[in-house]
């Protein structure tokens, strides 16, 4: 029977021959040490061309297809493909890894690159949105991302002299990127009319932003910035593939096979066509160059490598050359000779010499070769081909023999017989023909017996018998020379083979794995001598077996290195070399066989690494001889801890939950109870499946752990406290170096780890995101900095920890089997150890990645501990079967016995060790484990006096060991926690159940004992008194679930699991009576009260028994239960028992018959009963939560003093409620400590206790009890009810609205109108009278009879020579966004300047001289506005904006902080908040920001925003959250306001930590929308909400609240840093005593209000500030005031309009002042060089448009509801007014001779006027037949026509003042106007943009000199072409900064300024215009 283990030899890489040309570009380098470093398959080579030698980087496991080379030129980038990939660093000198970056990219990494100085790393993926990646390399970490572009990009490089600029080119496109914060923001490369739009294939960065860049054409593109400057034509034939940099220049190489050089200025030098050199040929493609000095590389589509020497450029060396496109699947080795022979579809075969590494022949053939063979005398070699044809060379000079076609399918395997007469040809026809070689292979037999292709053949040592594979998995056998099949076996018995090359026999079963059926393994080759086997199979892994192997699944060893399918593999002749192929790597790898007797010898020197897999990785399953697994560790291999339901669910079981339950929730709910109760003391220790969890802390406390609690235990006081962070069971402990903090880690969906200190038991740090499912272990670095942790996903992931900053640095997926181990090396943080089932592995950090080796041992066991000796190499593990390991580095030394059974538990000392194992014995050994100094049994006989409790059995199983204070601490299976002496004697601190459900509780009547009784078999007594200890213990022989005191206490009924009950004396515990009736488990048992006479026993099969205590008899029988019973409670008189079963229902019985009762639910509240621990009946209706589908309520118990009912659920939640708990849903309190289900509850006799057992936990936990009277007592263990009250504290309009409010991404907004038809740049146009005649329009003849063509439009400056505009330069701004942001007007610079925002601009006004200067980055509008307080960062201001989806695009939403002073952007922070972001605040030292999100979770975020690098993040409440600040004084501490929200927040590392504020300290408070925040000194907090009110909290307690602070919300406060003065603002009419802005002291108790003068019946503050003596308010109405504390003095210095949209716009004919009329009815005045508001008017209705007269002494003015009004402007009286329509006038216009008016309303008319006729306003006509509503209307010069412009994109001409419609073009052609407004018409075609399809161009004006038009749109652009734009999508320049909807444009006097109006910002834009010089 052969071995069942791997082979002891092993191969070893040798030689690739072979290059990656197809599909990759630039990836052929010299590094330092003038190597080269290139990649085919998966493997980097690093190859001396001067020693002709190589070196492998084996660290991917599938193709490469990028690299990048270091600008130090060691280190090497590489990127691979796969589902996963991921990125390596390696330094090409010792090949080994230096990083590992992945976790971000999917399918592919298709280009790298890195920055000038090396220490970013650029990429860019293969996904669908080719997703670029910044990484700080060396610590594995992601800096920016985000989408490329749509389609493949081919090239990404830094601009090597701009830093943090990069340059991505790629199909169609070439794009400009700057990265800043986390950023990336790409600008598009333009083209222009310089070059075509094409793919760029290749680009090099130069100085001064020009970028080099090579086409598909094979022209150069050169850019300056982002736009083309010139082409260099014709560089090369074809496509560019290649662009190199160096110090002398560029070298570009392309698809025409030359290369050519450039210097730096990029002139021409030199061509090197290498189709013309000796090694030329047609069609060579360029794929890669590199130009170092006088030698240049080049790499070619075909596999190839040349060096060229620049001064002999005609004779370039061919260095590496491998098989090009098409696979490769011949390979045949010469029979005496160390050759290699393949033949590929690329038509050539090659002849390889393997002692010299290098191609020595090569020969092209008609057809695709398939497979080859050598005769056995070497002379000849058979081809066979893809067509079934098969050709025979001649080895010596490759000349043909003979080429013989017998088939039309491909040739797959052909042999030459070992005597050398035959040759045996197989194809895909099912056939095997064989040829007479002497004969000049004339055919002589056919083998016929397969129904499908042949895949392998071999023949017999005697050439008589041949056997084949086929690729139905049949193998048959044929007589040879004739092909007659063999079925007789017997006679093969005897056959020796020359050759094993079959994939079936009996001799090949282990190549497949035992339970699969797939034939994916494409090659075998025996090597008889050593009897070993090598395959090749489809996933691109070589393996060694041993030949033969017989049995199914056997072991091998693996190597990786092919990427795809292996399709042939050979041992060469004098098996030293393994030959294998790769079929699409096309590429031939040769491996050096290692033999047994050698590889001992080889052992030190370090076997090349490897990722995940070491170079010789043993097979997945090992060895099958593993001794059989101790019963304990087999258990906690199976334990998965899966929950149906994790704590993180619940908020959304609950929202979900909620919606039915809206209704119930409106009626009045239960309070919850006035007591509470506080955790006291737990008896357990989790000892059962976790080790090494039990630790001395600096103080000599203990600490360990149970359920979800950490325990602080005080042996001294025999007191314990708690850390209470988690919320489920915690699974590992390890305690720092300074064993001051603790780290645990727990179960959970996303599990989290928490770093606490165990003297405030405050949380330092919490650590989550990585981990599901649980984190079974941990280990602190030896400089406590670090922290590894091990997850229990299927891949056990290891993550190693910055724990303070809660950053990960590394991750990687452990191993497949369960990991009990991990530890951190003292000596070298970087390397780490993990050990558990079946194996021991040894991990160094690389970047973020690990790499890992197995540890090399003979059989592999499983180790179960682990700790590192005193160097940095050795390292001891103790093994299941009892014995410790000693390894150095990671060779196994030697074993040592230690114990009988399994080591669990090893500690080391200063010198030598301790370990304990599961014959429960300490063993001291010294520090080699030579010697064993001392072992102490831990027995009861040595149990010292003082202990708390008794030992249950002899050697416990010992699964924690510990030292420090003089004294061993150990920790047992059977959850005793005890501390030995180093004299011997022990004692018991702590003990608990042991595994298995603890179910049985109950309280003694009138002692502090308590009773339990477990599945662990055991009956225990517990003493409740202050000793705390277990009094008394008894072995069961069955488990049980209930137990019970008599009324007297002497007795304690006992009910078993298998249907019996006993019951024993109280004291002794011995037997009195015993019963088994029932076969099911007994559920509950109960004493009936007064005497006892009576006990119910109520079991699994649905029945109650009552027997009679005294004649121990069965008396009675309850029936008719349909269900298994869950809980029963006796009345007062002994004679009703109360009955629930797990169907919910509830049942009466009389006792002690049993009979059935039916009592009516009022009557049962009457009845007095002895005790309640029912969950069912009207009285606890309220007990149920809103998620009762997933959670059961499993216990209850009502205290003695009837006030308070406990219950247990199956979340481990233990609440309390007021008793009666009626209607549903009652409020309580709610505590987690126990983590799986809560069992049982039950109040001590006197209610002082409340005792809890928890099922899964084993745990039995002791809170006091404590009443209302004790008011000081932390409410932090409780937590409130789920669902909020309904009433939020009262409606208000301006809440609703921003709480409502959508905000629209201007790249996506939709058109304004309601317009119908085609868009004008989609119609078709008429071709006028000209054009039919042949006359082109524009080109008539130059002398005509006609009049010559007039002006289009009439202009004013005559005389002068007219000037086009060039540019509008932002000017001024009037508007600021009040009506729906908050918190958003800030002083800067002591006052002197102010800062604010509208639409997505941010303005900063100085006072003194009214100028505005803008900030403008931003792409879409600003939400929110905050300056950071800090002295270092003075005028730093961030803006959050408005965004679509949070894929970190250019339209995510984003921050931006930049400096108010030089406007200069210091950081973006792209962010995942969808939708935008609402609220940003500065921390105390202002290096933090906090921001939330508009996203449906309203995200908290917290940024390093200096580094763009987002710290923490998580999810903050349902409902919308108006505003987050930082607390003043802190950066970890910060507090979160909004709908019927307020939670108070802790940074935690990177954790975010909140607790809700808790309202039932005061009586009647309910939760209220809280709008607004502010702080004071103590940890006071102060929230405004929308009633008035002012809540005062302490921590997160609700302590007072400031009744009616103001009348209306309370929206905006502010904390003045220097003299804690609070300002408040709010929503109030103004009055004597009350304003809407008030100053208060810092406690919120006395305040001074003050009144804004600004004549509106409600002020509503929307923003306050507070600077020195002054206090700066921003309101609803768009207004900003001053006002001064001291005088009350209020002074105005920003107006704006309070509604929008703002559509009328009148400029005035001679003055640069303009009107503007808004929705919000009023008319106001505006100066431009003042910069003011000169006066306003308030109409009374929404206006709609606005018109100055030509004179400029009249305005017209049109409403919303058809009426319009002519004001003079003088005097501002009332001209006249009319009212004929009864929908909004859409424009109003006065003739250029001033005698009419033209009136343009919705009802699609326009209405005549004539204004001589005086004040009654009589219409005198009006234009019918217009298809839609009217847009725009304009005069001819002369006043006799009007130009009307509609919503059906219609333009018509009408005479005035008859109405009649022109309709002739050529007359149209002709007039001149007088203005032009229209936005349709031939002659503005251009100003239509082809993204317009769901939005419009809304308005636009020409310039007074006729030059230029500028529009306005509806994404918020404002437009400037010139003016007439006849062509289709005109050149124009574009200026942002609106919102989105422009509503109207207009030129001022003198074309000096453009000024736009906004729809949604409702802001007015004022840009100066820029001329062309003359």
């Amino acid at each position: 029977m052969a071995d069942r283990t791997a082979p002891n030899c092993h191969l070893r890489l040798e030689w690739v021959y072979g290059y990656r040309g197809h599909q990759c570009r630039n990836n052929l380098y010299y590094t330092a040490a003038k190597e080269i470093v290139y990649f085919v398959a998966g493997v980097g080579v690093v190859y001396n061309t001067r020693e002709h030698k190589q070196k492998f980087y084996l660290g991917h496991n599938d193709d490469i297809i990028s690299l990048a080379l270091h600008p130090e030129r060691v280190l090497v980038a590489t990127g691979q493909v796969g589902k996963e990939p991921y990125i390596c660093v390696w330094d090409s000198y010792t090949v080994q890894t230096v990083s590992i970056l992945k976790d971000v990219h999917t399918h592919g990494i298709a280009c790298l690159a890195f920055d000038l100085d090396g220490q970013c790393l650029v990429s860019v993926g293969l996904d669908s949105k080719n997703t670029i990646c910044v990484w700080d390399w060396r610590r594995g970490k992601v800096l920016a991302a985000a989408p490329g572009h749509t389609d493949r990009i081919f090239d990404i490089s830094w601009d090597l002299y701009q830093s943090s600029k990069l340059v991505s080119c790629g199909v169609k496109h070439i794009k400009f990127w700057s990265l800043c914060g986390n950023a990336l923001t790409p600008k598009r490369g333009v083209f222009g009319k310089t070059g075509d739009l094409q793919t760029i294939l290749c680009l090099a960065c130069a100085k001064d932003e020009v970028t080099y860049s090579g086409a598909l054409n094979g022209d150069i593109y050169v850019w300056k910035g982002i736009n083309l400057m010139r082409t260099v034509q014709g560089a090369h034939g074809s496509g560019i593939f290649s662009m190199n940099a160096c110090e002398e220049g560029f070298a570009t190489g392309g698809r025409d096979g030359c290369v050519r050089l450039w210097d730096l200025n990029f002139k021409p030098i030199t061509v090197i066509d290498l189709r013309e050199t000796d090694q030329g040929y047609k069609g060579l493609s360029v794929r890669s160059v590199c130009w170092r000095g006088d030698h240049i590389l080049v790499g070619t589509q075909d596999s190839e490598i040349f060096e060229v020497v620049v001064h002999d450029r005609n004779k370039p060396f061919l260095i590496m050359q491998g098989h090009c496109e098409g696979e490769l699947w011949a390979l045949a080795v010469h029979p005496t000779k160390p050759l290699a022979m393949t033949g590929s579809d690329d038509r050539s075969v090659r002849i390889w010499s393997l002692i010299d590494h290098a191609l020595i022949a090569r020969c092209n053939m008609e057809e695709p070769i398939r497979c080859a063979a050598v005769s056995t005398d070497g002379i000849h070699l058979a081809l066979g081909m893809k067509d079934g044809s098969f050709t025979v060379l001649r080895v010596r000079d490759m000349t043909e023999v003979v080429h013989i076609k017998d088939r039309k399918e491909a040739i797959h395997e052909l042999k030459y017989s070992p005597d050398g007469a035959h040759l045996a040809v197989g194809s895909n026809d099912n056939s095997v023909d064989v040829y007479g070689v002497v004969q000049r292979y004339k055919k002589v037999g056919e083998c016929i017996g397969s129904t499908s292709f042949i895949t392998h053949m071999d023949w017999s040592t005697d050439s008589k018998y041949l056997q084949t594979n086929d690729g139905s998995g049949r193998r048959l056998f044929y007589r040879m020379p004739s092909g007659k099949e063999v079925t007789n076996r017997e006679e093969l018995k005897l056959v020796q083979w020359a050759s094993w090359t079959c994939v079936l026999g009996p001799e090949v079963n282990g190549i497949w794995p035992k339970y699969s059926d797939i034939n994916d393994i494409n090659s075998v080759d025996a090597n008889f001598n050593n009897q070993v086997l090598v395959t090749a199979d489809d996933y691109g892994l070589v393996k060694l077996l041993r030949y033969p192997c017989v049995k199914k699944g056997a072991k091998f060893k693996k190597y990786l290195g092919h990427s795809a399918h292996i399709t042939n593999a050979r041992w060469s002749h004098d098996y030293q070399w393994v030959i294998t192929i790769g079929g699409a790597d096309h590429s031939v790898f040769q491996w050096k066989f290692v033999p047994e007797r050698k590889s001992k010898e080889a052992l030190h020197i370090a076997p090349q690494e490897t990722l995940a897999d070491s170079n010789s990785e043993e097979s997945d399953s090992d060895q099958s001889d593993v001794p059989e697994m101790d019963s304990e560790i087999e258990q906690e291999t199976q334990l998965t801890y899966r929950r149906q339901v994790y704590k993180e669910d619940l908020p959304q079981l609950k929202e979900q939950c909620k919606e039915k339950h809206r209704a119930t929730a409106m009626k009045k709910r239960e309070r919850a109870p006035g007591s509470g109760v506080k955790l006291h003391f737990i008896h357990g220790y989790r000892g059962y499946d976790c080790r090494s969890n039990l630790f001395y802390t600096q103080t000599g406390e203990i600490v360990y752990h149970v359920a979800a609690i950490g325990i602080v235990y005080n042996r001294q006081q025999n007191t314990q406290r708690f850390y209470m962070g988690h919320d489920d069971d915690i699974l590992c402990l390890a305690i720092h170096p300074l064993k001051d903090f603790v780290a645990t880690g727990q179960v959970g969906r996303d599990s989290s780890i928490h770093i606490w200190d165990t003297e405030t038991l405050k949380p330092m740090s919490v650590l989550r995101g990585f981990h599901q499912l649980g984190v079974c272990a941990l280990d602190f670095s030896a400089d406590g900095k670090r922290l590894a942790s091990v997850g229990l996903d299927d891949n056990h992931t290891i993550v190693l920890w910055d724990w303070r900053k809660g950053e990960k640095l590394s991750a990687m997926r452990g191993s497949k089997d369960k990991i009990f181990v991990v530890k951190i090396n003292p000596y070298l943080p970087d390397k780490l150890i993990t050990a558990g089932v079946k194996h021991m592995k040894f991990w160094h950090k690389a970047g973020g990645g690990l790499i890992g080796r197995k540890g090399n041992m003979g059989k592999t066991e499983t180790m179960m501990c682990a700790v590192y000796g005193w160097s940095e190499e050795m390292v001891f593990s103790g093994t299941c079967t009892g014995d410790i390991c000693i390894w150095r580095d990671m060779f196994l030394m030697k074993t040592v016995k230690a114990h009988d059974g399994p080591v669990f538990s090893m500690h080391a000392l200063e010198k030598g060790f301790v370990t304990g194992g599961k014959d429960g014995i300490v063993a001291l050994w010294d520090d080699t484990f030579e010697r064993c100094l001392k072992t102490y049994a831990i027995k009861r006989a040595v149990l010292a006096p003082g202990s708390k409790g008794l030992l249950l059995e002899d050697n416990p199983s010992i699964r924690a060991i510990s030292l420090g204070h003089g004294h061993i601490l150990v920790g047992t299976k059977n959850g005793e926690i005890l501390e030995v002496d180093k004299s011997g004697p022990i004692t018991l601190l702590v003990q608990g159940h042991m595994e298995g459900e603890v179910w049985g509780l109950a309280t003694h009547p009138h002692l502090p004992l308590c009773a339990t009784v477990s599945d662990d078999k055991t009956l225990r007594i517990w003493d409740l008194s202050p000793s705390h200890c277990m009094l008394a213990v008894r072995k069961l022989r069955k488990g049980g679930r209930c137990c019970c005191f008599s009324p007297d206490g002497k007795a304690l009924a006992v009910g078993l699991n298998d249907g019996s009950f006993l019951i024993v004396n109280a004291d002794t515990l011995e037997d009195l009576v015993s019963f088994h009736h029932r076969k099911d488990i007994i559920s509950d048992i109960r004493f009936s009260p007064g005497t006892g006479k009576y006990l119910a026993v109520a079991s699994g099969d649905s029945f109650v028994d009552i027997y009679n205590v005294m004649s121990s008899k069965r008396v009675g029988v309850c029936k008719g239960c349909l269900n298994y019973i869950t809980h029963m409670d006796w009345d007062k008189r002994g004679k009703l028992l109360q009955v629930n079963t797990g169907a919910k229902e509830q049942f009466f019985f009389e006792a002690p018959r049993g009979k059935r009762q039916t009592i009516p639910a009022t009557e049962v509240e009457k009845i007095d009963w002895t005790t309640w621990t029912c969950v069912l009946g009207t009285s606890v209706e309220g007990i149920w939560p809103v998620i009762s589908e997933v959670t059961e309520v499993t216990a209850a118990c009502l205290s003695n003093d009837r006030k308070v009912l406990a219950t247990g659920d199956d979340l481990g939640y233990v609440k309390l409620f007021r008793y009666p708990v009626k209607g549903k849903y009652a409020k309580f309190k709610r505590y987690v400590a126990h983590s799986t289900h809560v069992t049982n509850v039950r109040w001590s006799h006197d209610d002082s206790l409340l005792v809890t057992v928890g099922g899964g936990d084993t745990c039995l936990m002791i809170w006091a009890h404590e009443l209302e009277g004790h008011r000081e007592f932390k409410q932090c263990d409780s937590e409130e009810s789920d669902i909020e009250s309904e009433d939020d504290g009262g409606y208000d309009s301006d809440v609703t609205r921003e709480n409502e409010i959508n905000y629209t991404i201007k790249a996506l907004s939709t058109n304004m109108r309601p317009m119908t038809g085609v868009k004008p740049h989609l119609q078709l146009k008429e071709p006028s009278v000209d054009e039919r005649q042949g006359v082109v329009r524009g080109s008539r003849p130059p002398v005509s009879r006609a009049l010559p063509q007039p002006e289009k439009l009439q202009t004013n400056n005559v005389g002068k020579k007219k000037r086009p505009i060039e540019d509008l330069v932002l000017e001024l701004v009037f508007g600021y966004r009040g009506n729906d942001c908050r918190n958003n007007v800030h002083y800067l610079n002591e006052g002197a300047d102010i800062i604010y925002h509208t639409a997505s601009v941010g303005i900063v006004l100085n006072l003194t001289t009214s100028c505005q200067s803008f900030y403008v980055e931003h792409s879409d509008d600003i939400l929110c506005l905050t300056i950071n307080q800090h002295p270092k960062f003075p005028n730093v201001v961030a803006t959050g904006q408005v965004g679509d989806t949070g894929d970190m695009s250019a339209t995510s939403p984003s921050i931006h902080v930049w400096d108010a002073m030089t406007k200069q952007t210091l950081s973006v922070l792209r962010c995942f908040h969808s939708g935008g972001v609402c609220s940003v605040s500065f921390s105390a030292t202002g290096k933090l920001l906090l921001s939330v999100g508009l996203d449906p979770e309203h995200t908290v975020t917290i940024w390093k925003w200096q580094e763009g690098a987002k710290l923490a993040s998580r999810i903050g409440h349902t409902q919308r959250i108006f505003v987050a600040e930082f607390r003043p004084d802190s950066d970890t501490h910060f507090v979160s306001v909004g709908i019927k929200h307020v939670r108070f927040w802790t940074l935690a590392g990177r954790a975010l930590l909140s607790k809700k504020g808790v309202l039932s300290s005061l009586e009647d408070a309910r939760m209220q929308t809280m709008l607004s925040v502010a702080f004071g000194a103590n940890n006071l907090t102060f929230t405004g909400t929308i009633s008035g009110d002012v809540c005062v909290w302490k921590e997160h307690i609700l302590v007072r609240i400031v009744a009616k602070a103001h009348t209306g919300p309370v929206f905006t406060m502010y904390t003045t840093l220097r003299d804690g003065l609070i300002v408040t603002g709010g929503k109030e009419r103004p009055s004597k005593e009350g304003g809407a802005l008030k100053l208060w002291d810092q406690e919120l108790k006395r305040c001074r209000a003050f009144r804004l003068e600004t004549g509106q019946v409600i002020d509503c503050v929307r923003s306050v500030c507070r600077g020195k003596g002054k206090i700066l308010v921003g309101t609803r109405n768009a207004e900003i005031i001053e006002v001064g504390e001291k005088n009350a003095a209020c002074n105005i210095l920003v107006n704006g309009h309070m509604d929008g949209p703002i559509w009328g716009l009148g400029t005035h004919p001679s003055r640069d002042v303009f009107l503007s009329a808004a929705e919000d009815g009023t008319v106001r005045l505006w100066d431009i060089p003042e910069k003011k508001m000169l006066n306003k008017v308030n109409l009374g209705h929404p206006a709609r448009t606005i018109s100055y007269s030509p004179e400029g002494d009249m305005v017209a003015i049109g409403m919303k509801n058809g009426e319009f009004i002519i004001l003079l402007v003088a005097s501002l009286k009332i001209w006249g007014k009319k009212r004929d329509r009864r929908s909004p006038i859409q424009d109003i216009r006065f003739s250029p001779n001033s005698r009419f008016l033209a009136v343009g309303s919705t009802e699609c008319a326009v209405d005549f006027y004539d204004l001589t006729l005086g004040p009654q306003l009589n219409r005198i006509n009006c234009c019918r037949d217009i298809p839609s509503f009217v847009m725009q209307m304009d005069f001819s010069a002369d006043s006799t026509f009007v130009q009307i412009s509609t919503g059906a994109y219609k333009r018509l001409v009408y005479e005035v003042p008859s109405g009649k419609q022109v309709t002739e073009q050529a007359h149209i052609d002709r007039i001149t106007w007088a203005s032009w407004t229209s936005v349709l018409g031939d002659e503005v075609v251009g100003i239509w943009s082809r993204n317009t399809d769901k939005a419009d161009v809304t308005c636009a004006c020409v310039s007074h000199s006729g030059l230029n038009i500028a529009t306005g749109d509806d994404f918020g652009m404002v437009k400037l072409f010139d003016f007439p734009c006849p062509e289709k999508f005109a050149k124009h320049k574009r200026f942002l900064g609106h919102s989105a909807h422009l509503t109207n444009i207009r030129f001022t006097n003198g074309d000096r300024f453009v000024v736009s109006a906004g729809g949604d910002d409702r802001s007015l834009f004022v840009w100066r215009c820029v001329h062309a010089p003359h």
